[in-house]
């Protein structure tokens, strides 16, 4: 494998007058070890897209138009491809001939194209393979209105290349436009300006005049309508769902502006949201312009809405200042959930915020446990060689990115920081950051050469570090002595539960022994009505709790909950407590077999590892 240096993360370290990157006194290299191109010698600038989105074939076909800057004078172009059947190749429109390597692990095969000191554009006529890991095509009757077909395309983190020959790395940027050709009942969107209404042609078009990598290319084409929130953000869904959608995210707008004052302006125009059908494996995915949600947040209480704030913040953190590679990966989402509970916590208030991080903090301390506190995947800076990038997706990049940057606003003050954020957003707008550069950034302009935060510990070193700062924790006391109570025999009727949030239920449900006895589940469930919840994160944790009692009166529900909903957060850990006992391994394996068709490719593949 070739590894690459990014020149953008050159050059944005250029612009700070800094070297690429140093630890500890020696140079640490940029290399993206997940892109087979050469972007650092034949930089591309511009894509136009002219495909063709067909349902019945389940392919994307059409072709790339790549405006480059041949800056090195290269004779050759690298793309990088998974299992797209490459048709033909133009280079300043003559046809040349091309070639495909023989496929890498997790990589695919490098397309290579000969071009010269002065090619200005290269066009791929292709197809996508039937093992394109970025689409997931939805039956009609996989939709909530079942008439239609749907697609929707995940790229993150290495799936652009499986529907698009690209350079596909996070640190490689460029602007695009595309022409997408659907069925003429069915609406497209992408992560660009987008139309608010059906066109009888099915033919649309698409500009994204900010430069986004590749990860951030998005597609989706279904039975979609258009509700306004205000004159800037609005949401996409399925007719049936889209009112209720639109309750929702209503403070949508609010959010928007509240993160906006806080570290400075929007800058991708319109902000919208698109509901996907149940079957999306993540929560939601910050596609610039167009954010990519879960069904599973419409609780119809607006409970759930702090996804949304993520997604958000990620405008800022990881869409205009991004990662330079994906072991970088807590610079994109660190920063996010830290900007996320700073909206929160200005819209809803400190307490609120507090649970946030107190549930984060939990979630971290899981991880830790699962991967062993001495494990370099708990380190902040990961190393990812010759692995697939998502084996750093954990909520190690999440939570202990977020609590490293809390210490630093604990330590050097609230007015600092915000300072300092600004200031990092503003100057490497559109820019990328690796770690070491980041660190020093930081240094220069904050930290001045405090030691206290101990940022080695934090960010090339294990586990959840001594000086980890805890939240005050005032609603969730409330919370634990309830569960005392109940736990020590009082009946849940009697506890004072009015108001609670979902955070305050999850909790309570979190802290719970397990196995609850089955008494103790039928009065809990006779009361609050858990099985029946149309809260997922409610009803995930009583399904695991339900499977660990083995309370059968939960489990019809729980499969209509694993055939529906396709968010992996939802999944693994309930496949996986399942997986401890005999009868649930069958009960995990029926099921799965039933309803795999639901989830998306990336979910088939790591729930089809743990139920084998």
């Amino acid at each position: 494998m070739k590894y690459l240096l990014f020149a953008a993360a050159l050059m944005a370290a250029a612009a700070c007058n800094q070297p690429a990157a140093e630890k500890a006194g020696t140079v640490e290299e940029v290399r993206d070890r997940h892109t087979l191109s050469n972007a650092d010698s034949v930089t591309p600038q511009h894509l136009s897209l002219d495909i063709k989105v067909d349902f019945d074939k389940r392919q994307i076909s059409g072709r790339a138009t790549w405006a480059i800057q041949n800056k090195t004078g290269a004779s050759t172009l690298h793309l990088d491809t998974y299992e797209l059947a490459i048709d033909s190749v133009t280079v300043n429109g003559e046809r040349k001939d091309f070639s495909l390597d023989t496929a890498t692990a997790h990589l695919g095969s490098r397309l290579n194209i000969p071009v010269a000191a002065n090619t200005k554009e290269v066009t791929i006529w292709y197809k996508t393979g039937d093992k394109a890991t970025a689409l997931q095509w939805l039956e009609p009757s996989q939709t909530l209105g079942r008439k239609h077909p749907f697609l929707y395309t995940q790229s993150e983190s290495i799936y652009a290349r499986t529907w698009i020959p690209c350079a596909d790395g996070p640190g490689i940027r460029f602007t695009y436009d595309a022409r997408v050709t659907v069925p003429k009942d069915l609406m497209a969107l992408m992560s660009a300006e987008n139309p608010q209404q059906r066109n009888d042609s099915g033919v649309y078009h698409f500009k994204m005049e900010q430069p986004v990598p590749a990860y951030l290319m998005a597609l989706a084409a279904g039975d979609i309508a258009f509700a306004s929130i205000d004159e800037r953000t609005g949401v996409y869904a399925e007719p049936a769902m889209l009112q209720k959608a639109r309750h929702e995210f209503e403070e949508v707008g609010k959010m928007v502006t509240t993160a906006a004052s806080l570290y400075g302006p929007y800058r991708w125009g319109r902000y919208d949201v698109l509901v996907l059908p149940p079957g999306f494996p993540l929560g939601g995915m910050e596609n610039p312009r167009l954010t990519f949600c879960t069904p599973t947040i419409i609780a119809g209480d607006r409970s759930l809405v702090s996804l949304i704030a993520h997604e958000l913040a990620h405008s800022w953190s990881g869409n205009l200042v991004t990662n330079a590679t994906w072991e970088d990966f807590w610079l994109n989402e660190g920063f996010t959930v830290y900007f996320e509970r700073r909206i929160m916590e200005a819209m809803m208030g400190a307490d609120y915020a507090d649970m946030l991080w107190e549930l984060g903090y939990q979630d971290m301390e899981e991880t830790v446990t699962s991967l062993g506190p001495e494990s370099k995947d708990t380190w902040l800076k990961l190393d990812l060689s010759n692995r697939h990038p998502d084996d750093g997706l954990t909520d190690i990049a999440y939570e202990k990115g977020a609590h490293f940057l809390r210490l630093v606003e604990e330590k050097m003050g609230r007015a600092r920081m915000d300072t300092f954020l600004r200031g990092y957003f503003d100057g490497h707008a559109f820019k990328t950051m690796h770690t070491a550069q980041f660190l020093q950034y930081l240094d220069e302009h904050l930290l001045k050469g405090d030691t206290t935060v101990n940022v080695q510990a934090w960010v090339y070193g294990p586990g959840i570090p001594a000086n980890c700062p805890r939240v005050p924790q005032k609603r969730f006391e409330k919370v634990d002595a309830g569960r005392t109570r109940f736990l020590e025999g009082t009946a849940p009727a009697a506890l004072n539960t009015q108001g609670w949030t979902s955070h305050e239920w999850l909790h309570f449900l979190r802290k719970m022994p397990k196995p609850l006895t089955m008494a103790q589940m039928e009065q809990l469930d006779k009361t609050f009505h858990f099985t029946a919840t149309g809260n997922s994160e409610v009803a995930d944790q009583w399904f695991i709790m339900a499977v660990a009692a083995d309370y059968t009166p939960a489990y019809a529900n729980m499969e209509k909950f694993l055939s529906e909903v396709g968010r992996r957060k939802f999944l693994t850990p309930l496949y996986a407590e399942m997986m401890k006992t005999p009868k649930g391994q069958d009960m995990a394996r029926r099921i799965f077999n039933q309803y795999k068709r639901n989830y998306h490719p990336l979910a088939q593949e790591s729930l089809g590892k743990l139920v084998k």
